[in-house]
């Protein structure tokens, strides 16, 4: 397991690289009038479907606003700037966001991932899970990482549900699996969770007392991945967990309480 003091090193080396720096006024506060609700109103008066407006944070009515192609084009735009432009889309309710052709994957993948969480939330999920950006991570791009997490809490909260982040362990090594845990942290997720039960392993005790040790007990920890009887269950609680993911719950739950499952209970591990 990874020592004490290395762990806290790792922790705090992550923890300054998502320090956000503030992001400096975009276009539209240059250009209030070509912002302004009464002007657009006007426009749809006289026949326009849509509008193109830069990245702004002005709020607008939601008949005027499903009308407008959120548009960020300028050759310079950052990463953290179209992040902000599809943070903005989904607040208020834009019809598209209008980009340069290199950042249309990244504002796919957060937009997906987001609306994903919004519509199950709407249909009753009080609980969603994702999963985390392993890519990102291995890259060390811990801010995209962040940003990807961050994106499913801000829609699923507004519908009050929680938000377990997937690590997949078993891809990970012992310094990514902390800074995994951190980066969840700092995204705001309620949960960190092992595996998806389809990676090429599933949860170890040793890997839960870890994720506990990093985000202390202020957030969950749920094992899942492998926990196919009473036992192994009992290990993942012992070693933190707050939440089990099996799909034997029946036969853990019969052998607590001393009877004996009937053969082939379940389904399977998960």
């Amino acid at each position: 397991m990874t020592d004490g003091h290395l762990v806290d090193a790792v922790v705090r080396a992550v923890l300054a690289q998502l320090v956000h720096e503030e992001e400096p006024p975009c276009a539209c506060h240059a250009a209030p009038r070509g912002c302004c609700p009464d002007r657009m109103g006007r426009m749809l008066g006289q026949g326009a479907a849509r509008f193109g407006l830069q990245a702004g944070t002005n709020l607008y009515p939601r008949d005027i606003a499903r009308r407008i192609d959120h548009t960020l084009l300028k050759p310079e735009a950052t990463r953290e700037q179209i992040e902000a432009l599809c943070r903005e889309a989904r607040e208020h309710g834009f019809a598209t966001v209008c980009v340069n052709p290199t950042w249309v994957s990244l504002c796919a993948v957060a937009e997906v991932k987001a609306y994903e969480a919004a519509r199950v939330v709407e249909r009753g999920a009080c609980e969603v899970d994702m999963v985390m950006n392993v890519g990102a991570l291995k890259s060390r791009d811990y801010r995209l990482g962040e940003r990807d997490i961050a994106a499913v809490v801000e829609s699923s909260r507004g519908g009050g549900a929680l938000v377990k982040v997937i690590i997949e362990a078993a891809l990970l090594t012992d310094d990514e699996k902390v800074k995994a845990c951190v980066i969840a942290r700092a995204a705001g997720a309620d949960f960190v969770k092992t595996s998806t039960g389809f990676g090429p392993g599933g949860a170890t005790a040793a890997d839960v007392a870890l994720m506990r040790r990093v985000v202390g007990p202020e957030m969950g920890v749920k094992a899942a991945g492998g926990v196919r009887d009473l036992k192994s269950a009992q290990a993942m609680l012992e070693a933190g967990a707050d939440r089990i993911g099996a799909s034997v719950g029946v036969k853990i739950v019969q052998e607590s309480r001393g009877a004996v499952p009937a053969a082939g209970a379940g389904p399977g591990g998960y």
